[in-house]
């Protein structure tokens, strides 16, 4: 099993008049960890919950990397997200912005009308997808299948389609991704690769995580063992994110490829849409 520790940098200051106690509580900070195991270097951002960061999921137009992103946004750390095809640029993936459905697998035509795929799109057009939800006033995440509504009272603001789920329970079949019977894997799921996922804590805060392979090969984290990672964080839920070439991590102007090859140089692929923090 493996075991992690948080070095938090929130503080609190306790005054005691009489018998009144008063607690102030600084504003929590985002916390990046990296941790390099027997085979990957695994790189994290905490968002605290109830903290002044938000994350939000972001399209573009065209193909930029995580660096491009975080220019283009101002954002402090920026992880690659949602499926994309790319020879169209088109997402394969949900995405909402604000609201507003911004990509629509179903207008995508090599996805839709690839006929390999035909028995699988019900499920591929109902995979997990990571939303920011409000309730009332106030703001929170939630890791649900599309077509699956909301928290009661909730309303969904941003949301982006990847997937399979990783916790609590490991989604591959129900998402169309694996299919034991006609020996379907459509990411190679037991195989080790450089990985990204999300993940949502039991007091709300929020994991990006991204898995970087080694200059050894094989190299890198397989999705049941990304679930066992996400979990020894303590992610109570957690998604996949695209993996392999696509992942990718900017933090606090650093960038972190989950690509690695024989001499240790990292591929960097542009990418259609991300999660980032601001």
């Amino acid at each position: 099993m493996l075991l992690f520790t948080w070095r938090s940098s929130d503080l609190s200051i306790t005054s005691i008049a009489s018998t009144q106690k008063v607690t102030i509580t600084t504003p929590q900070k985002i916390q990046y960890e990296s941790r390099v195991l027997v085979e990957s270097v695994v790189h994290i951002v905490k968002i605290p919950a109830n903290s002044k960061y938000l994350v939000t999921p972001v399209v573009s137009d065209k193909l930029n990397t995580v660096e491009e992103f975080a220019q283009k946004h101002k954002a402090i750390a920026v992880l690659n997200a949602g499926y994309f095809d790319p020879v169209n640029q088109k997402s394969t993936s949900y995405i909402t912005q604000q609201r507003k459905l911004v990509a629509d697998p179903k207008l995508n035509e090599r996805l839709v009308n690839n006929p390999k795929l035909k028995s699988y799109l019900p499920k591929i057009l109902n995979r997990s997808e990571f939303r920011k939800i409000s309730c009332g006033s106030k703001i929170q995440y939630e890791i649900a299948f599309h077509e699956q509504k909301t928290t009661l009272n909730c309303q969904i603001i941003d949301a982006i389609g990847a997937g399979p789920k990783l916790l609590p329970d490991l989604t591959l079949v129900e998402e169309g991704f694996v299919d034991n019977i006609n020996g379907r894997d459509a990411i190679g799921s037991n195989q080790l690769n450089a990985r990204s996922a999300v993940g949502i804590t039991e007091d709300g805060s929020v994991l990006l995580v991204m898995v970087a392979q080694k200059p050894e090969t094989p190299s890198g984290v397989s999705l049941p063992k990304l679930a066992d990672l996400m979990k020894n964080l303590g992610a109570k839920s957690a998604m996949n994110l695209d993996g392999g070439s696509s992942s990718s991590l900017y933090y606090n102007g650093k960038i972190y490829n989950g690509k690695i090859d024989k001499q240790g140089n990292s591929t960097i692929r542009p990418i259609k849409s991300v999660l980032l923090i601001k």
